[in-house]
Order: structure tokens, then C-alpha cells, then sequence
């Protein structure tokens, strides 16, 4: 694989998905999926009814960009891999 093929991820090495981010921009969604946690748990304490159900809707959508994205921006693509390539 080329080196300047805009991945955000480099691929895992064994199983499936996204390993570690490899550029900025990855770095930038990863910290911004854990600040959107730590503002659903804020949410939460703030108020455990209305803000349970609120911040588990954030959640689940955080949850889905993030794995929609870092599926399209790793390198290689998402397959189960045995750690023998490359």
C-alpha cells in the first residue's frame, strides 16, 4: 500500500478492524468520540432520567460515525487478517 493514501488508521494485525490512527486527522476523531463520551457521562449525572435515555442516543450515534469512518479511512480496508502480510 502506498504511504500517501489519506488513511486516518493503520489496519490491525490480527482480526478484524482498525488498529491504532496514523495520522491527525484520526487522532482528532478519536479524541473527539472520548470527549462525546465524557460529556454523555456529564449528562447523566446531570439528570439520570432524561439524560440516561439522551446521552445513550448520543452514544449509539457517536459509536456508529466513529466505526462508519474509521471503517472507510483505514488503510487496506476492514478484513480479518492472520498478522502474516506485510
Amino acid at each position: 500500500m502506498s504511504e500517501d493514501d489519506n488513511a486516518w488508521f493503520a489496519p490491525k494485525r490480527y482480526g478484524y478492524g482498525a488498529g491504532l490512527p496514523i495520522a491527525r486527522e484520526g487522532w482528532a476523531l478519536l479524541s473527539g468520540y472520548l470527549l462525546v463520551l465524557g460529556l454523555c457521562a456529564l449528562l447523566i449525572e446531570w439528570d439520570a432520567a432524561i439524560g440516561g435515555a439522551t446521552a445513550f442516543a448520543i452514544f449509539l450515534a457517536a459509536t456508529i460515525a466513529l466505526i462508519m469512518i474509521s471503517a472507510r479511512k483505514t488503510r487496506g480496508g476492514w478484513r480479518w487478517r492472520w498478522g502474516d502480510e506485510e
